[in-house]
């Protein structure tokens, strides 16, 4: 624990104080399991915050990098290289779009796609069209935390300590229909969903409300632009969280396990967006680098080959089943949702989803809290029903020990003020 101790106290002189990090330092993985200092392995159900899919140390992406890293790494976006045109064409054959664009992070992805948006509705206004600058974002959605990004997250803790935010935002209800028609007018230039909420607490869109956002935008120019950064690139079991509903966005953006930890998000759209944009409007430095763009071709083959697009829905249904089982056996367990390997199981205690991160952690067992009560699952998409079947025995321990007694506790700190939920 010293060299721990040291890079803690090293961090708490150095970082800004961004992250609340727990006492583990890992130096390694391996498939599912990550390793820290003393060889102890840690079964990762979060997978990096979905960023690992196919977990640790897989061969396809160590290759890839080896042997990308020995030819280029970088160039800048000024000249061509092999990689972005072959990734382009995996990408948009698999999502249903035409064009791309590659950026470093989700973030910067989202934040492209609301430029490319206002930049959609001017040239439709340059054309006659009668079209605004307006977007209309869901509650509970989360999208990052650049500017535009966080202007267009609902939560007030991510917008208010940096307001004023980019203005026109307006946040819908979560699958409200009626609200969605009321606040849609021609002065929006795009309606803002993730198929899957995934920061928000795993939540689908209902079919009603997402034909609805496709039908209303469809009805002005406005776009539709759908986040698939944490449900896309194959986790619910196809490549776009959005291919469940049968309904094609305008614009997706992609990321976290896109190059399989390496840094790499992008932007989709379709031929009609994409007008909008012209050469030096929008640009990166990093983005869609030789060496990122390899290992997410590596990444996609090795999804396809290995038949995990089917695994994620296999594994992700058992998964799913045990927690229903779990459910039945603990009501501390209010609800159990999600798709594939996005799942969620919500808790009807902020104090007790803590203490069970926090004692699957003591477990060696790797997942997080969302939302205050949801536990989330993102696991790497090679994960097995053995895994699973681990992860299940230790939430029945934890809730059998502490349910009670954490639901008594809330309740007597919520009764005397002590319970905060900002």
């Amino acid at each position: 624990m010293l060299k721990l101790e040291q890079i803690r106290a090293d961090e708490e002189r150095l970082l800004l104080q961004t992250y609340e990090r727990n006492p583990v330092l890992f130096v390694g993985g391996e498939g599912v399991h990550l390793i820290d200092e003393n060889g102890e392995r840690y079964l990762d159900l979060l997978s990096g915050i979905g960023v690992n899919a196919l977990g640790y140390g897989h061969p396809a992406i160590v290759e890839a990098i080896a042997r990308q890293s020995r030819a280029l790494i970088h160039t800048s976006n000024l000249f061509f290289h092999e990689g972005q045109a072959e990734l382009a064409s995996l990408l948009t054959e698999r999502t249903g779009l035409d064009r791309v664009f590659f950026a470093n992070t989700g973030t910067e992805a989202w934040e492209g796609a609301l430029k490319l948006a206002r930049a959609h509705a001017g040239l439709l206004r340059s054309e006659g069209k009668q079209i605004g600058t307006r977007f209309l974002a869901l509650e509970q959605s989360f999208h990052g935390r650049t500017f535009g990004s966080v202007s267009t997250t609902y939560k007030a803790k991510y917008r208010e300590p940096f307001g004023p935010v980019v203005p026109g935002v307006e946040f819908v209800r979560f699958n409200d229909v009626d609200d969605l028609r009321a606040k849609f007018s021609t002065g929006v230039c795009a309606i803002l969903v993730e198929a899957i909420q995934g920061e928000g607490g795993i939540r689908p869109l209902t079919q009603e409300f997402f034909a609805e956002a496709r039908a209303l935008a469809s009805s002005t120019g406005a776009l539709l632009i759908v986040d698939e950064i944490q449900a896309g690139m194959g986790r619910t079991g196809k490549w776009c969280g959005y291919q469940h509903y049968g309904i094609l966005p305008d614009v997706t953006t992609l990321a976290k396990p896109l190059a399989g930890g390496i840094p790499l998000g992008a932007i989709l759209c379709t031929e009609e967006a994409a007008r909008a944009i012209h050469a030096g409007m929008h640009g990166t430095t990093f983005g869609g680098g030789p060496l990122a763009c390899a290992v997410a071709i590596a990444v996609i083959d090795a999804i396809e080959k290995n038949g995990m697009l089917v695994a994620a829905t296999e594994v992700g249904d058992y998964f799913q089943d045990r927690l229903r089982e779990l459910a039945k056996r603990h009501d501390a367990i209010i609800d159990v949702r999600g798709k594939g390997l996005m799942l969620a199981a919500e808790l009807d205690s902020a104090e007790l989803a803590k203490l069970t991160v926090a004692e699957m952690l003591k477990r060696r067992i790797i997942i997080n809290c969302t939302s205050d009560t949801v536990l989330r699952f993102l696991p790497p998409y090679i994960l097995e029903r053995v895994h699973v079947d681990a992860a299940i025995g230790a939430l029945d321990e934890i809730f059998s020990e502490h349910a009670g007694a954490a639901s008594v506790a809330e309740t007597a700190a919520h009764n005397t003020g002590g319970i905060n939920r900002g």
